[in-house]
């Protein structure tokens, strides 16, 4: 059923005329016959009474017509808030990020964007690294902002900044007074980590693969600021960023510096492989892309 085929039983509801609303309707009498006709076999009752060269609705007619109506306006409030969602001055953006990015880079973004466009609002969903990624192919969410970069050729990867990692200690461990680490030098330690769907998990694992080990983790969780906690705790040392408010717990934790070349995180964003869907997402994405601090990021 189209919708115009409902438009166009309204319109003959009103009248109930066929050359009259066929003239209002700018079509052929015959066309608006033949879909009424059509819109008549699918319901499987008549929907009018005719009586010569008049028609007149039934007790059928009025109920579809009823509901007809609230379908047609119901279509026309969800063309205009569409149409709201993608203005570029005025639109919802859905931007996904991961929680740590939350505290300090997201904030920076928008600040500096909504000085540009003030009327711009936003949906912002901190998540696992999996989950922006998934959002974004799904179409859940108009761009990401993550790390590592996601495989695949459906998204569009553009870098944005490397961010430096260090290894977090409880104060009176002894690699707490050294001026920086290297990851080869963890093999004997217990880790607290994130779960592996995150993207510091996944990075730190990949710093210790190149290292030639497999990190022995004693305990996992799905928030930094839970993983800063448990290391203050001495219940082992994490890899995390050194990038944004790290809290070391009243002295209670450390960081130090990660001295490998690899130990940092690209932070990338991310939107689907043909590019933004609506303007107003377009608008953003080009200014965050220009926030870049890579060369050629």
């Amino acid at each position: 059923m189209e919708i115009r085929e409902l438009q166009w039983f309204v319109a003959l509801a009103e009248s109930e005329h066929v050359t009259s609303a066929a003239e209002r309707l700018n079509i052929a009498q015959p066309t608006l016959s033949r879909a009424i006709a059509r819109l008549e076999k699918r319901i499987g009752v008549p929907l009018f009474d005719r009586h010569q060269n008049r028609l007149r609705l039934n007790k059928y007619g009025e109920v579809f017509r009823a509901h007809a109506v609230r379908a047609i306006s119901e279509i026309d409030l969800a063309e205009q808030r569409i149409a709201t969602l993608v203005d570029p001055d005025t639109g919802t953006i859905a931007l996904g990020f991961l929680h740590s990015y939350g505290t300090w880079l997201v904030p920076r973004i928008l600040s500096g964007y909504r000085t540009l466009a003030p009327g711009t609002t936003f949906e912002l969903r901190g998540s696992a690294a999996d989950v922006v990624v998934d959002g974004v192919r799904r179409g859940r969410l108009d761009l990401g902002i993550t790390s590592p970069r996601p495989a695949g050729d459906d998204l569009r990867w553009t870098a944005l900044q490397d961010e430096p990692l260090c290894l977090l200690v409880p104060a009176g461990h002894p690699l707490a007074v050294r001026p920086r680490v290297g990851t080869a030098e963890l093999t004997e330690e217990e880790f607290v980590a994130l779960q592996p769907e995150y993207g510091l998990r996944q990075v730190a694992d990949r710093l210790c693969a190149e290292a030639g080990f497999t990190p022995r983790i004693v305990l996992e969780c799905t928030e930094l600021s839970t993983l800063r906690t448990l290391v203050a705790s001495g219940l082992g040392v994490a890899v995390v960023p050194s990038t944004g408010d790290e809290a070391t717990h009243e002295g209670r934790a450390v960081r130090v510096p990660l001295a490998d070349p690899g130990a940092h995180r690209t932070i990338g964003v991310i939107v689907p492989a043909g590019g933004p869907r609506a303007a107003v997402v377009a608008r953003f994405y080009a200014y965050v892309c220009s926030t870049a601090r890579l060369p050629g990021g």
